[in-house]
């Protein structure tokens, strides 16, 4: 079967290729180092050890930060390269860590043998460290192959990819087999990916709750929430396609004083949901539009802002007093809650989660959020939160109890990787 995935690989790489150059129409960073995704990367040092992470794009990238920084904290010797298949995931972790001299980038290859191989020989790495569902046949035979053992960490499996993934046991279980450990966020996980004969599963909890809002975005934030001035403010936060209609048809259920920020989670989306919102004939203002944070007023007519700036998500989470959390009003599954909570901001969130089951039903028993099933059902209780100033600090307080409560992964994943490093 794998011969047969890598096969297909070869099969489709010239649609690949040219899916990178019709994407560049829109995201020029796909038209940028195509070379590495093919394996063909400029020469590197040799360094005494490389920690590899992988981490594919924004959410995982974010997720990684509390990781990376552990590891150059508690290894001063090694190197780390972060791999990404973005754009944004690359943009993302260049501005995490571009005072990091031992950190490098790249984008990894196509998940052929040859490719990966290629890879694996270039950067030597001691260790390979994949985060989430990344789960790449061809990546993990060349790990074994090269002697380099693998770990995946911050490890979810949802129902829905479980199904999809029986239907290819057989390379799924190849490759579960070949993790030296895997660190899954709750125990329901570790469950699902036994059933691929993965061993050496330890439950850890998510590294994202390890996440520290930094203080300069939060600063930011009180200066855009200065420029918004004394109106409420309900974010809608990594919305996908389909959702912001929804949300902008729902927009009359919202008191007319409040401002929505509406953020788009992929970036190539902005224009496309300025287009949206214009057509509707709503007066709106986008984030690029405010020059200085310091002086700028946003008019108290202007009913949106549109959060059209990549790595600022902290200090839209600051300057909002509830935050709806996108791709959940949709069959997307949702995306995660932490930061808002960290934020101590109250989260409704949709009725699709199974991205973030557990998280999200642990934060609804907590207090910390409240399901909604349609987008003005979101208006409604976004409504009574911005006139109950007394309920929405309290729920405020326990979503950020909820997200310290959470700490720890971090170093219970450190301490599952300490033994194949130190090996």
């Amino acid at each position: 079967m794998r011969r047969l995935y890598s096969l297909i690989w070869w099969l489709i790489l010239p649609l690949a290729i040219a899916r990178l150059y019709i994407r560049g129409r829109k995201e020029p960073g796909y038209r940028q180092h195509i070379p590495e995704r093919l394996g063909f990367f400029p020469p590197v040092a040799s360094p005494k050890q490389r920690i590899w992470v992988h981490a594919v794009s924004v959410g995982e990238t974010r997720a990684a930060e509390p990781l990376v920084r552990a590891l150059l904290s508690r290894y001063p010797d090694c190197d780390i390269l972060l791999t990404h298949m973005t754009p944004t995931g690359r943009a993302t972790g260049r501005s995490l860590f571009e005072t990091e001299k031992r950190l490098m980038q790249a984008y990894l290859p196509y998940d052929t043998n040859w490719m990966m191989g290629r890879f694996i020989r270039h950067f030597q790495p001691s260790l390979c460290i994949l985060l989430e569902t990344e789960i790449w046949p061809n990546l993990i035979s060349q790990c074994v192959k090269h002697h380099v053992p693998l770990a995946l960490v911050n490890a979810r499996l949802s129902a829905r990819s479980l199904k999809k993934g029986k239907k290819l046991e057989s390379i799924m279980n190849e490759a579960a087999q070949g993790f030296s450990v895997v660190a899954a966020q709750t125990r329901t996980d570790a469950d699902r990916l036994s059933q691929f004969g993965a061993g050496n599963i330890a439950v850890t909890g998510s590294v994202k709750f390890d996440i520290t809002p930094p203080d300069e975005a939060v600063e930011k934030g009180k200066l855009l929430k200065k420029c918004i001035g004394n109106r409420p403010v309900l974010m809608c936060a990594s919305t996908r396609d389909g959702e912001e209609n929804l949300i902008l048809d729902a927009l009359d259920h919202l008191d007319k004083r409040a401002l929505l920020l509406l953020v788009p989670r992929h970036p190539q989306r902005f224009s496309e949901v300025a287009d949206q919102i214009q057509a509707r004939k709503i007066r709106m203002m986008k984030r690029s539009q405010l020059q200085n944070l310091s002086s700028d007023i946003i008019p108290d007519d202007v009913r949106i802002l549109l959060g059209n700036s990549m790595g600022e998500m902290f200090m839209y989470y600051a300057a909002c007093d509830v935050a709806f959390i996108g791709g959940s009003l949709l069959k997307l599954g949702g995306q995660n809650l932490i930061e808002a909570s960290a934020l101590g901001k109250p989260v409704l969130i949709g009725p699709h989660t199974f991205n973030f089951e557990a998280i999200t039903k642990d934060a609804i028993s907590a207090g910390a959020a409240i399901r909604i099933q349609t987008a003005s059902e979101m208006m409604t209780e976004a409504d009574k939160l911005f006139s109950q100033d007394t309920s929405r600090s309290e729920m405020g307080i326990k979503a950020q109890a909820f997200a310290q409560n959470q700490h720890g992964a971090t170093d219970r994943t450190m301490a599952l990787l300490a033994p194949l490093l130190e090996k």
